[in-house]
């Protein structure tokens, strides 16, 4: 496995941990992410919902990461998740600067990682002769 691919299964089993909180620990997950927000039950769900959803996309990926549709939608999750904590971050005040900055960490180096290895993990090209 490529290296990306191994840091794609990091990433999608940490992300496996937010899922437990979203569903079963739903004040840790308002302690540990959010901060001066009134989550609820479904909140911490919908959440949970989400966060397995990415989690599924990391692992897929790092299993196939020359699946260009499966790669952009993994890339995605991370620009789509990144762009809604700086949001509740800037905008929204309900999350903690350390939290973001955690966020961060992970979004920021598989956004960039990704994008530098856009296309080193496809599979080359067979010219078809007629």
């Amino acid at each position: 496995m490529k290296p990306l691919g191994w840091w794609l299964m990091l990433v999608g089993s940490l992300r496996l941990a937010s899922v437990w909180f979203g569903f079963f620990d739903i004040w840790a997950l308002r302690l540990a992410v959010f901060s001066k927000t009134q989550m609820t039950d479904i909140h911490g769900r919908t959440f949970g919902v989400w966060t397995l959803l990415t989690c599924t996309l990391c692992l897929l990926c790092a299993l196939n990461l020359e699946n260009k549709p499966l790669y952009l939608a993994t890339f995605l999750s991370f620009v789509y998740a990144l762009g809604h904590f700086l949001t509740e971050y800037w905008i929204y005040h309900t999350m903690a600067l350390p939290n973001l900055t955690t966020v961060g960490i992970f979004a920021g180096t598989s956004i960039i990682w990704m994008l530098l290895q856009w296309n080193a993990h496809q599979q080359p090209q067979t010219s078809k002769r007629k």
